[in-house]
C-alpha cells in the first residue's frame, strides 16, 4: 500500500503546495527526523534566508537518502521562519524535491529559532512500509 495524500472537497482548498490529509498504511514503520536548519556542508550558516532555504532542503535529501527514504514518503512538514519567507524561492526548492505529490504542511513565524543565525527549521515526517 502507499501513502494517501486527500484534499476533502468539503473543506476550502490548500492555499499552498500541500494536501489537507495523509493517510498512513497499517504497519509501516514511522519516522520523526530533528529539524533541519541551512547548515552548509562546511558547518557554515549562511545570513541569507533563501541561501538557508537551499542548504536545508539539500539536507533534508540527504537524511531521507540516509534511511533510504525518498520524498514519497515524507507525510508531514513543519516549517518555522524569523523573517518572511520568499515563497517563489521555497517554492521551487519545495518542487524540486517533492514534485506533485505534497505532504501535509504547517508554517509558523516565530522570533527566534535555536541559535540567532537560523532563520528557517524545517522538521520532517516520514512512513515507509
Amino acid at each position: 500500500m502507499k501513502i494517501i495524500r486527500l484534499n476533502p472537497e468539503n473543506i476550502p482548498a490548500p492555499v499552498g503546495k500541500y494536501s489537507h490529509v495523509t493517510i498512513i498504511p497499517k504497519n509501516s514503520d514511522l519516522y520523526t527526523f530533528s529539524g533541519q536548519i541551512g547548515v552548509d556542508s562546511d558547518g557554515n550558516i549562511p545570513e541569507n534566508l533563501n541561501e538557508q532555504v537551499h542548504n536545508t532542503f539539500k539536507n533534508i535529501k540527504q537524511i531521507l537518502e540516509s534511511q533510504n527514504l525518498t520524498s514519497d514518503d515524507v507525510i508531514k512538514v513543519n516549517i518555522w521562519a524569523t523573517e518572511e519567507i520568499d515563497w517563489d524561492f521555497l517554492y521551487a526548492e519545495w518542487e524540486t524535491l517533492f514534485g506533485q505529490t505534497y505532504p501535509s504542511m504547517t508554517i509558523g513565524y516565530v522570533k527566534a529559532l535555536g541559535l540567532p543565525e537560523i532563520k528557517i527549521e524545517v522538521e520532517i515526517w516520514g512512513a515507509k512500509q
